[in-house]
């Protein structure tokens, strides 16, 4: 029982953290984005760096999925 509830524990505070990262990725993203594009205001800007962010989410999900393969193997 003790093990599981720090198992859990772990589990949610890597969560939380990873939320806190994303969170500041998205502010990062977002003033890299005005920087380049100028104002974020209005639908097509906001769909143009929703498409981005998802297709950063997709590749980055790949590669951490690779390399946790790559390290079971080993």
């Amino acid at each position: 029982m003790k093990s599981e509830v720090i198992e859990k524990l772990a589990a949610l505070v890597t969560a939380a953290f990873g939320l806190v990262a994303a969170l500041a990725w998205n502010g990062a993203i977002q003033a890299i984005f005005k920087k380049v594009f100028g104002t974020a205001e209005g639908m097509g800007p906001m769909l143009v760096y929703a498409v981005i962010v998802t297709i950063i989410a997709v590749l980055a999900t790949i590669w951490v999925g690779k390399a946790s393969a790559k390290a079971k193997k080993e």
